[in-house]
């Protein structure tokens, strides 16, 4: 299913949604913890600890009852090399951390080869910490003849550490999955160094450089006539005339035609240099038809996201725009399928739909759905069922009920995304110290309504049951406490009479930019918001919208030379 964003286990949505080979590009970035030492990550676990899974930001990777039974399922349905592979890595690893995720990712990297076209590729976006181990895996899934490329992009500069080598880089393993791939070649500004070859001008201001017209020996040439005279030269001892394929295109040359042919057609145009010592014949290189320098495997012309950049989102592993560009531009065409089985804020979603490409999403926490969707909004003004689909999430009240019982954290992330308010607190990093770190915020809705320009906000409570008027009391001192304008009450259950009462109690927020008054404390059941209900708020330009987005995306590709993205 295209254009769609799919919450749940990335594994069992691979199994149960996506068609054998009808992916062409797949890029993950899965998520792991190699801040951990390895004392810690090949520690033996007793398997009593919670199972593999992964959280918010907060990549928990075990070895439990998940882990045990993922292996077991690999050993008897993998194929025969990966499942050899897989128990000697055990035996190798021990049962940990590390071995806990090389489990697990193996099993979702053969359901990956699995949905992939024929000519589609794949690109692992991980860290020195687990790079040698998904090497091994990918070159037992994909072969080892469809290793592409490990690419590396520096992701930081130095840091003055007192000992050792400063560890700045991610790599990026590039597998195809078989020898026909699609790809595109992407280049970068040339040097400085390389552009002050161009010393010579025309007199409309062409600068240009001349180089030799010959290649190399005449062996294997198409051309028998390559090292014929022409014009009263002769090409150098073990050389042959060549005519330069970028020009010859641009002339819309026959690929067939000779090659003194082409040289005369060459030369009609303008494009040969005559020395006027009358050594042999120069091709006049155009610095304007050059399309830049190739780009090779050392990334160090993207930039990681830095606090002020315009496009980050506070989400810790988020990676640039531009990083994704580049994959999604050099390994797919306009109109191909992009999968990001680990989608996490979106960026790789947003640079699919930026550059015309269809894209499928997968994350495992309603968080992360619910980025994506505020960013397809206020990036693109796309909306969920008219312009994608979101399968997994609650449709109705009885849906909201079973998540809140499943996992009351996922409730509280998707209850705030159904009135787009930002996740505060311990929600927004991990499970684990929650309460006591919110000060009773769950999260908050910024907005402005001030001639000048400051930014004002509402409070947001979520409650999955139990509710009661002296719940709407103590969000009322929250808002005087944090002085903030307005307090967003959600709740499952229905709300009592006493809390409706207390809430009107309040009284109104005025806006005098609006000059509209608004409830101080609003109470909104999922009932009510799964029917359309929405908070009632100043409206609010989008650059003040909940989750902090990147400037409004066009849907067109970056110009070549300009994909240090």
């Amino acid at each position: 299913m295209e254009n769609t964003l799919y919450y749940g286990d990335n594994l069992e949505i691979l199994r149960d949604y996506i068609k054998d080979e009808s992916i062409d590009l797949i890029y993950l970035d899965p998520p792991f913890n190699s801040n951990r030492s390895y004392n810690v990550l090949f520690k033996d676990e007793s398997g009593a600890g919670s199972d593999a899974q992964i959280t918010a930001f907060d990549d928990a990777w075990h070895w439990g009852e998940m882990a045990e039974h993922t292996y077991q399922e690999l050993i008897q349905n993998a194929p025969m090399n990966v499942a050899t592979m897989i128990d000697a890595m055990r035996q190798f690893i021990g049962r940990n951390q590390m071995m806990a995720y090389l489990v697990m990712m193996a099993a979702r990297l053969v359901e990956l080869h699995r949905v992939l076209k024929p000519t589609g590729s794949l690109y692992l976006h991980c860290d020195p910490t687990a790079s040698h181990y998904l090497k091994i895996l990918l070159d037992m899934i994909f072969g080892v003849e469809n290793f592409k490329a490990e690419i590396i992009w520096k992701r930081s500069g130095s840091h003055n550490l007192s000992q050792g080598w400063d560890a700045n880089h991610d790599t990026i393993l590039f597998y195809s999955k078989s020898s026909e791939i699609i790809w595109n070649q992407v280049f970068e500004p040339y040097s400085e160094e390389y552009l002050a070859r161009f010393k010579r001008v025309d007199p409309d201001g062409r600068k240009w450089q001349d180089v030799a017209l010959t290649g190399g020996g005449a062996k294997g040439s198409v051309d028998a006539r390559s090292q014929q005279p022409w014009r009263g030269h002769f090409p150098p001892p073990g050389r042959n005339w060549s005519a330069p394929r970028l020009i010859t295109d641009h002339l819309e040359l026959p690929r067939n035609m000779d090659v003194i042919e082409k040289l005369e057609k060459m030369d009609q145009a303008g494009y040969i240099y005559w020395p006027s010592n009358g050594g042999l014949p120069r091709f006049k290189q155009y610095l304007d038809l050059l399309p830049g320098s190739p780009v090779t495997d050392n990334w160090s012309d993207i930039s990681p996201i830095n606090s002020q950049a315009a496009e980050r989102l506070g989400y810790p592993t988020q990676k640039p725009l531009a990083l994704l560009e580049r994959i999604i531009q050099a390994s797919s065409n306009p109109g191909d399928l992009v999968l990001d089985p680990f989608s996490g804020c979106g960026t790789c979603i947003s640079a699919a739909q930026k550059l015309g490409r269809h894209w499928i999403g997968i994350d495992i926490t309603h968080l992360a759905i619910a980025m994506h969707k505020n960013r397809l909004k206020g990036n693109f003004g796309l909306e969920p069922k008219r312009d994608y689909q979101v399968v997994g999430e609650p449709e109705d009240l009885a849906g909201a009920h079973q998540l809140a019982h499943d996992d009351r954290y996922q409730f509280q992330w998707w209850a705030l995304s159904l009135i787009k308010a930002r996740p505060l607190g311990g929600s927004e990093t991990s499970r684990e110290g929650k309460k006591g770190s919110d000060k009773g915020i769950d999260g908050y809705i910024s907005f402005l309504d001030d001639p000048k320009g400051n930014l004002k906000r509402a409070v947001v409570q979520v409650k999955s049951g139990h509710v009661n008027s002296s719940m709407i009391r103590d969000l009322k001192g929250t808002v005087e406490r944090e002085g903030a304008q307005i307090g967003l009450f959600i709740t499952l259950d229905p709300p009592t009479r006493d809390m409706v009462t207390e809430a009107a109690s309040a009284g109104f927020y005025h806006s005098e930019l609006w000059n509209k008054d608004y409830p101080r404390l609003q109470i909104l059941s999922v009932e009510e918001l799964l029917a359309g209900a929405d908070a009632k708020l100043p409206p609010t330009p989008d650059n003040a919208a909940a989750f902090k987005k990147a400037e409004r995306v066009e849907k067109s590709g970056p110009k070549q030379g300009e994909l240090g993205i």
